[in-house]
């Protein structure tokens, strides 16, 4: 069986979608905090167990028989995201799995400037301590980030942001597929993946170029202080740890973090990666 964690969000859901078209229903499974919100998966097929991060024992249950187990990495920082993480790869050791694959990221590193990378980092080490089989998915920052950060452009035509660098904004849809297909056995890597990216590396100086260009209205890209941007991310009701999470996004990208682009993504799923101006006119659009 392949168990996926985190199967009602939206990467996990994705790569489930994905996978049932490359692997029959009774193969797949998914280990969810409610399973009531699998109701459909159920139906078709997949077997649902209830496992929480911070119940280890649920999740003994819910990854029993895994040959492979999808970890979906926590939408948590710090010690309580690779607290979860250890819990999850200490179930799946107690649970008999094959491999474990696992959802990183490009630019996963010990020094990294954003916090996110740094738990993704500690996370791989546990996963090498395991001696089992592994895959570290480096994936490619999620485009859904930067439409975020440009939510309010939308009105105002002005992108104002600290400075930032590069980033090979990649979209969640590319990289479940790439993951299906890693998770079907059609291609296989050993530990961590080459960075699995969008098909080019973008700042938001050229983002509101695009912007400009998909929509035929004027953008222009005003760069705000660190401190300033924190202090209005604040003012809007954001909790420090989410504000500086998020400034670190800023400074990561200055240090050149997320400039790789390379050509796996690609080779995986057997075309190129949406460009950024395709995921913006999407999601412009909705």
């Amino acid at each position: 069986m392949i168990i996926v964690t985190g199967a009602t969000g939206k990467l996990g859901r994705r790569t489930v979608e994905r996978l049932l078209e490359r692997a029959p229903a009774n193969r797949v499974g998914i280990s969810v905090r409610d399973p009531a919100k699998a109701q459909d998966l159920a139906d078709r097929g997949v077997r649902v167990r209830q496992g929480s991060f911070d119940d280890p024992t649920s999740l003994v249950h819910s990854f029993e028989g895994a040959e492979q187990l999808l970890l979906v990495s926590l939408d948590r920082t710090g010690q309580e995201c690779v607290s979860g993480h250890r819990a999850a790869i200490d179930a799946a050791v107690q649970a008999g799995v094959g491999r474990i694959l696992y959802t990183s990221q490009m630019g996963a590193a010990h020094d990294a400037r954003f916090q996110a990378c740094r738990d993704h980092a500690q996370t791989e080490d546990l996963l090498h301590a395991t001696g089992l089989p592994w895959t570290a998915l480096r994936n490619g920052f999620y485009a859904s980030s930067a439409l975020q950060f440009l939510e309010p452009t939308r009105h105002t035509g002005d992108i104002a942001l600290p400075a930032d660098g590069p980033v090979a904004w990649t979209a969640h849809d590319d990289l479940a597929e790439a993951t299906a297909v890693i998770l079907a056995e059609e291609a296989r890597f050993e530990g961590p993946t080459p960075p699995l990216t969008g098909p080019a590396a973008l700042d938001f100086d050229t983002i509101a170029e695009i912007a400009s260009e998909a929509t035929g209205r004027p953008f222009t890209r005003t760069v705000v202080p660190d401190d300033v941007f924190r202090e209005q991310v604040l003012a809007h009701g954001a909790p420090v740890p989410i504000a500086d999470l998020m400034l670190s996004i800023f400074a990561a990208s200055r240090n050149g973090e997320f400039t790789a682009v390379d050509s796996t993504l690609a080779e995986l799923i057997g075309r190129k990666p949406a460009t950024f101006r395709t995921q913006l006119e999407r999601a412009w659009a909705e």
